[in-house]
C-alpha cells in the first residue's frame, strides 16, 4: 500500500489493523471514484477562485484527473490495495505526476466532505434511474391496459372474490409505479445539497467559494451547516433507500402475482421463455427463477436499510462507523435497480391463458353486483347482502363481462380513467 495521508512519522502500521481499517473500501471506491473526480475538479476551481491555486496549477491539475478518469475507463488505471481507498488513490496520482501541485488539491478539504459529495452525486444518478425505470414500467403497464381487458378472478384473502380485469390488474401497478417515480424525484431533490466545502464538519478558515462548487456540480442548494453535512451523512442515504424499496416492494407484489399465476393450479399467465429456467434434475421443469429473485429483491434492500440505520446510532461529528454507509447503498441500488431494469420487457412480453382466466369463475363472485343491485332498487343494503348471499346472480347473470361493463366507479373496470394516469406519467417524464 502505498503511504497513507494520514501516517506520522515514527508510528509503524500494523497491516492487519491497516487491512480491518480499510476494509472493502478500495473495492467498492471503484463505483465513487468518478464523482469523486469530478468533485476534486471543481474543488480546484474554486480553490483557484480564491487564489490558493494560480491558474496554471488548476488547469494541470484538471487535466491530471480528466486524464485519471479517462484511465480509469480504459483499465490502464486499477483502483486497487496500493490504495488506502479512492480518495487516496486520486492524490496520490496527482502528487506523482505534478508533484508539489498535486499536494495543493487537498488544500481546505476533508475526505469527509469528500466522501459526501461523491456519494450525493452518485444517489443523485441512481435516483434518477430509478425515476425513469418506474416511469417505464408504469407505462409498459398503462400500454397492457389499453390493450388488455380480458376479465380475471379478483382475490382477497387468497380466495375468489370479486370480477376483474387484466386491464384493473395492470392499471393498479401503473399507478404504483407512477407514485415510485414521484416518490424517487422526491427524495432526489430533498438531498440535492452540496456538502464539499464543509470540510471535517466544521468549516475551514479559508473563503472557500462553496455557491460556485454548487453551481458547477449541478447541486440544487448548499448545504450551509457543516455539523449538519455529517448529520445528514446516513440520514440522506436511508431517504434514497426508502424510495428504492418503495419500488421494490411493488415489485415484491406483482412478482408473487406471477408466481402464482404461473403455478400448474392457477395457469393464468405464459411467461417469455427467457424469463424461465430448466431444472438441473427434472427434464419436464421450466422455472419462473428471475421472477423469484424479483420477489426477493426488497430482502437486500431492506437489509442494506437496517444497516444504515443501526450505523447512525451516533453522536454529532464524523465517526468511522460511517465507511460502511457506502457498502449498503451498492448493495441495495447495485440489486434494486438490476432488477428494477428487467421488469418493463418482462411485462410487455407475458401472455394470458384466457381459457384458464375465463374457467376460474363461479357464480359466488356475483354476487357484490347482486348486492348493489339489489340496492339500486332501493332495498336497504344489509338486507340487499343478505338476499345476495342466497341468490348471488344478478339480472345479467353468470356474465363476468357484463359485471366489468357495470363497474362504473372512478377507477373501475367500466371507468378505468387511464386518461388521468396517463397525464400524471407525463408530468413526471417532463419534469425530470
Amino acid at each position: 500500500m502505498s503511504d497513507l495521508l494520514w501516517q506520522k512519522p515514527g508510528v509503524q502500521v500494523d497491516p492487519r489493523i491497516q487491512a480491518f481499517l480499510a476494509g472493502d473500501d478500495v473495492v467498492l471506491d471503484r463505483e465513487f471514484i468518478q464523482d469523486d473526480i469530478t468533485a476534486s475538479a471543481a474543488h480546484a476551481r474554486g480553490l483557484a477562485r480564491i487564489g490558493i491555486l494560480t491558474a496554471s496549477e488548476c488547469d494541470e491539475l484538471c487535466r491530471e484527473l480528466d486524464a485519471l478518469s479517462e484511465d480509469l475507463k480504459s483499465g490502464a488505471f486499477v483502483l486497487d490495495d496500493r490504495f488506502e481507498d479512492g480518495h487516496s488513490a486520486i492524490e496520490s496520482r496527482l502528487i506523482e505526476r505534478l508533484g508539489d501541485t498535486g499536494r495543493k488539491i487537498h488544500t481546505g478539504r476533508s475526505r469527509n466532505d469528500q466522501v459526501l459529495v461523491a456519494t450525493r452525486l452518485w444517489l443523485k444518478r441512481k435516483l434518477l434511474e430509478l425515476q425513469a425505470l418506474c416511469r417505464e414500467t408504469a407505462e409498459a403497464c398503462l400500454q397492457r391496459a389499453e390493450a388488455d381487458a380480458i376479465p380475471m378472478p379478483g382475490y382477497t384473502h387468497l380466495q375468489r372474490a370479486v370480477v376483474s380485469s387484466t386491464a384493473m390488474w395492470w392499471a393498479g401497478f401503473a399507478e404504483a409505479f407512477i407514485d415510485n417515480a414521484v416518490r424517487a424525484g422526491q427524495a432526489h431533490d430533498w438531498i440535492d445539497a452540496n456538502p464539499l466545502g464543509t470540510a471535517a464538519g466544521y468549516g475551514v478558515n479559508l473563503p472557500l467559494d462553496r455557491e460556485g462548487s454548487t453551481k458547477e456540480l449541478g447541486f440544487a442548494r448548499m448545504q450551509v451547516s457543516p455539523i449538519y453535512a455529517q448529520l445528514s451523512r446516513g440520514k440522506f442515504e436511508i431517504a434514497a433507500v426508502d424510495a428504492l424499496g418503495a419500488a421494490a416492494l411493488d415489485l415484491r407484489r406483482l412478482a408473487w402475482d406471477l408466481s402464482l399465476f404461473t403455478t400448474a393450479e392457477f395457469g393464468f399467465v405464459s411467461l417469455p421463455a427467457q424469463y424461465t429456467t430448466g431444472s438441473s434434475i427434472m427434464p419436464n421443469k421450466r422455472n419462473p427463477d428471475l421472477v423469484e429473485l424479483l420477489r426477493a429483491t426488497y430482502a437486500s434492500i431492506a437489509a442494506s436499510r437496517t444497516e444504515l440505520e443501526q450505523l447512525l446510532s451516533l453522536p454529532s461529528g464524523y465517526h468511522r462507523d460511517l465507511q460502511f454507509t457506502k457498502g449498503a447503498l451498492f448493495h441495495a441500488f447495485g440489486r434494486g435497480l438490476g432488477a428494477m431494469a428487467l421488469l418493463p420487457d418482462l411485462l410487455r412480453g407475458l401472455e394470458w391463458k384466457t381459457d384458464r382466466l375465463a374457467g376460474a369463475f363461479d357464480d359466488g363472485m356475483y354476487a357484490t353486483d347482486k348486492a348493489v343491485e339489489l340496492a339500486l332498487a332501493g332495498l336497504p343494503f344489509r338486507e340487499a347482502y343478505k338476499q345476495a348471499a342466497a341468490e348471488p346472480l344478478p339480472k345479467s347473470g353468470a356474465d363476468a363481462q357484463a359485471s366489468l361493463d357495470a363497474r362504473v366507479s372512478p377507477g373501475g373496470a367500466g371507468e378505468l380513467q387511464l386518461a388521468v394516469l396517463k397525464q400524471r406519467l407525463g408530468t413526471i417524464t417532463a419534469s425530470a
